[in-house]
This record gives structure tokens, C-alpha cells and sequence, in this order.
């Protein structure tokens, strides 16, 4: 099913997992009802990844798939499985934007049961597929923020966008300084270093993403859905003194060229 685009201010969630939420068509007319365009729903492991090209079927125009393995997930896997996860994926390689998420996650409890040695290993593997199919990366990296970095230069990697970014300062730097993106989520709104990492990025180095469903909030939380990239949209706005129209021009024309994305847009 197709749902009809209605709204002024033009967006695009690029990076959402709309596999887990729980009332699906709902959620995609919301977005619609909030300016978005286009969805770039990212995987996190092969069943994920499977349901994500199945929702891509059914909202070809707005929802397009990036497949991937999320570090958390490797705990959970035999090598056999990881290894299957990974061809999963160079199978379906040509009907993707791009690979991800994909990334490190040196937080302690992730570590515990999914060693620094193993995702690395995992992310390599998983670029060199970017790299050999020419797909740009969207990257998790709580806690590694200079390895993850380091990791996907070295790979070779053209087009990458390390979401929900609130690492370093001189980190965030030679991301951008390579060409690299960050992305902005709802904690834009309350998340101090989250909130200086926008502040010292570009506008032409910004994106803007829900990673739905996370919850956000501190007093009052909430389950967030796509329409809440509004929130990302109004803290950008607010964080770099512009207009909202001025940030969702720019970070969508970002998306649609990280991405390669060919939705039609319309300015007004």
C-alpha cells in the first residue's frame, strides 16, 4: 500500500527500524502527515533484515532498505550465523540505499558478550561489501567513536554517516573533514553532547534520523515513530539559529546525496 505525500516541509528519516514497530501503517501515514518523503529503514540482523525488504515491497516510494548486522546482535550468534547474516546481505546487496547499521559498541555490557576482536572483525567484513558494491554505511558507534573511524577509512569507504553521533570533538572533526555525516535524533533536544555534536557540524554535514522506536524523553518519555523527526528538525533548528525550512532543505538534499535517493522533492 501506497499512502499519499501531503505536506510542505519535506523530510527524510535516515534511520529508522521499522521493523519493530507495532502498528506499521499508522506510523508511515503520520510521517507522511509530517513532511516525510522518504525513510531509510536500517537492520540489525537477517530476520530484520528480511522484514525490511518485505515493508520496502509493500511502500516502495517511501521506505527504502539498508541491511545490516548491529554489534549487540553478535552475542547472540553462532559464527555460522553471523557468516550467513553476512551473504544474507551481498545477496541482496543491489536493491539496498546502503549497509547498516553496522558498527562497534564498546559499552561494557556489550562487551561482555560480544568481544572489541569479534565486531571488529564483523564490521570489516561488512565494509568491504560497501566498498566492493560502492553503498554508503550508516555506522553505530557508542563508545568507539575514533575505532569505528579509523575502521571505516581504512576500509575505503566514500560515503558513511555515523548516527546519533556524541563522541570527541576532535573525532567528530576528522569525520567531517573526510567528507563523513553525522545524524541528528529527538535527544537533540535535551542531550548535551549530543546537542554540541550538531552545534559543531555543518549544516552540510547533517542529517536527520529517529531511530525509531527508541524512547527519548528525561520528565517525559515517549516511544518514538518517524513523525518525530520533526523533534530532530525543530532542536537542529533551535541548537544553529535557523530556520527549520533552511534544515530540512539542506538535510534532505544531504540524504538524497549520501544516499542516492530518488525520491521527488519540491521546494516551495
Amino acid at each position: 500500500m501506497q499512502l499519499q505525500k501531503r505536506h510542505m516541509i519535506q523530510l527524510i528519516d535516515t534511520h529508522a527500524h521499522l521493523d519493530e514497530l507495532e502498528v506499521l501503517e499508522s506510523a508511515l501515514a503520520a510521517a507522511q502527515e509530517a513532511g516525510i518523503v522518504a525513510i531509510v529503514a536500517v537492520g540489525s540482523g537477517q530476520e530484520s533484515n528480511q522484514k525490511l525488504i518485505e515493508i520496502h515491497h509493500a511502500y516502495p516510494q517511501l521506505v527504502y532498505p539498508a541491511l545490516g548486522l548491529h554489534p549487540w546482535e553478535l552475542g547472540k550468534m553462532e559464527p555460522s550465523q553471523i557468516d550467513s547474516s553476512i551473504e544474507f546481505i551481498r545477496g541482496k546487496i543491489n536493491g539496498v540505499v546502503a549497509i547498516g547499521e553496522i558498527g562497534l559498541d564498546y559499552d561494557k555490557r556489550v562487551v561482555k558478550i560480544a568481544s572489541k576482536d569479534l565486531q571488529k572483525a564483523v564490521l570489516r567484513r561488512l565494509l568491504a561489501s560497501a566498498r566492493k558494491y560502492n553503498k554508503p554505511v550508516s555506522v553505530h558507534c557508542r563508545y568507539a567513536w575514533k575505532d569505528c573511524l579509523d575502521i571505516v577509512k581504512e576500509a575505503g569507504i566514500q560515503k558513511a554517516v555515523f548516527h546519533w553521533f556524541t563522541g570527541f570533538s576532535s573525532v567528530l572533526k576528522e569525520i567531517i573533514d573526510t567528507g563523513y555525516f553525522i545524524s541528528a535524533t529527538p535527544a537533540a533536544e535535551y542531550h548535551e553532547e549530543h546537542r554540541r555534536a550538531i552545534r559543531e557540524t555543518p549544516l552540510e554535514k547533517l542529517l536527520l534520523e529517529t531511530d525509531c522506536p527508541v524512547t527519548y524523553g528525561r520528565e517525559n518519555r515517549y516511544r518514538s515513530s518517524p513523525s518525530d523527526i520533526v523533534r530532530s528538525l525543530k532542536a537542529v533548528a533551535a541548537i544553529k539559529n535557523v530556520k527549520e525550512e533552511t534544515v530540512a532543505q539542506q538535510t534532505t538534499r544531504n540524504a538524497q546525496a549520501l544516499f542516492n535517493l530518488k525520491t521527488e522533492i519540491t521546494y516551495r
